[in-house]
């Protein structure tokens, strides 16, 4: 899939925020302090741009006219403008484009020409998705989609809903239209990625959980880790919380209402976050993140980045046959197309995968910490930021 991460603070027309204000207009710490210390540009997911795509076009079927810039409204509530590429209106339908801006991460699909073609259903329809040219199709289980359908994942597909109902109540129209997704070259862009691996065929996944993609860069990123756990303890805090990303963000604020300066972006590099507390402790660190990525961490994986690990589905196996999975069972969790898939026939079967790997990526991350006064507990989240397993409690490297 297209490499496009968490969420960062937005270009242009909107921020990210969640940061806290400091003299001279600084964020003191937190998720936004870590984004801006990068200093790199962040830039727009492909759902951001297929939103916006469809917006223009729905708004030029329902007015004749293309809104050009074009706004749409983000998760967290930015609101960049994007300029339109291409427009085209006919009797059939209306058809926009956006060139995606990555910013400054080398995301394969940076400068890809976006499309959304808009036409009306009949009433009661409801919003219908179409795979276009170089958009991808579902083939097999384990993804957050069903076989057979588009690969626009979840958040977009919300996005893209909200803004046509928002458009169709100001216009007085139904609502009822199907929105066709396309990447110019996305066929051959989608070679670069892992989606012929998912099962995702045809070309890419139209992706993103809060529109904005994270400029990726092992050194800045670590290094804004790091400042993050410097600004945690300079405050006094006792207890700060690695995550994965902006969905495990809220899980962990939700479980144990941290403050955000407690947060610290771990994205990929679980690694870096232990290494660094092991020589600046905190009384206390949550890890939290997805079951996949935190899977990796259980074997072994201090880099969760999908270019440099992969979820090792017989390792789930084996640790599925500890918690009760028959063979027939580990069979098919050791040929299991996605750790998603492994974890969800574990649940079926009442087999508590998702305790196992949390438990055991607690022990790598005591393991990494060598006896620093850390207490730890993980937690594992789906994709929705359901809790999927957690370790069965913090545990301090020492007698506990």
């Amino acid at each position: 899939m297209d490499a496009e991460a968490r969420g960062a603070n937005g270009s242009g027309a909107g921020t990210a925020g969640g940061g806290t204000g400091a003299a001279g207009g600084e964020a003191r710490g937190g998720r936004s302090a870590q984004l801006k210390h990068t200093g790199l540009r962040p830039g727009w997911t492909t759902g951001a741009c297929a939103t916006a795509a469809t917006t223009a076009a729905y708004t030029a079927l329902l007015t004749g006219d293309f809104p050009d810039p074009v706004s749409i409204t983000l998760p967290k509530g930015q609101t960049p403008a994007f300029a339109l590429a291409v427009e085209e209106l006919t009797p059939q339908g209306a058809s926009a484009g956006v060139v995606k801006d990555a910013g400054d991460d080398p995301d394969v699909t940076h400068g890809a020409l976006v499309r959304s073609t808009v036409r009306r259903l009949p009433p009661g329809s409801g919003v219908v998705f179409r795979a276009g040219p170089g958009v991808g199709t579902v083939t097999l289980p384990g993804l957050p989609l069903e076989v057979g359908e588009p690969a626009v994942n979840p958040v977009p597909r919300r996005l893209m809903r909200e803004h046509v109902e928002r458009l169709a109540a100001e216009h007085g129209a139904a609502g009822d239209v199907e929105i066709t997704v396309s990447v110019d070259h996305g066929e051959e862009i989608a070679r670069s990625t892992w989606n012929g691996r998912l099962g995702i065929l045809g070309g890419l996944s139209i992706l993103g959980t809060t529109g904005v993609v994270v400029p990726y860069s092992c050194s800045a990123w670590i290094d804004s880790i790091r400042r993050g756990v410097d600004v945690a303890r300079a405050a006094g805090l006792t207890h700060v919380a690695g995550c994965t990303g902006s969905t495990s963000e809220r899980t962990v604020v939700a479980e144990y209402g941290l403050p955000d300066i407690a947060l610290l972006d771990m994205g990929d590099f679980a690694g870096a976050v232990l290494k660094y507390v092991r020589r600046h402790p905190v009384d206390r660190l949550t890890v939290c993140g997805g079951f996949a990525k935190l899977s990796k961490l259980a074997a072994g994986h201090l880099d969760l980045h999908s270019a440099r690990s992969q979820v090792d589905k017989p390792f789930l196996a084996g640790l599925a046959r500890t918690g009760g999975a028959d063979e027939e069972l580990a069979s098919r969790i050791a040929t299991a197309n996605t750790g998603l898939e492994a974890l969800r026939l574990c649940e079926a079967a009442g087999v508590p995968l998702g305790d196992l790997v949390a438990a055991r990526a607690r022990d790598e991350a005591l393991s990494v910490l060598r006896g620093a006064p850390v207490a730890v507990d993980v937690i594992c989240v789906d994709r929705a930021g359901a809790v999927v397993g957690r370790s069965v409690r913090p545990s301090v490297n020492g007698p506990t």
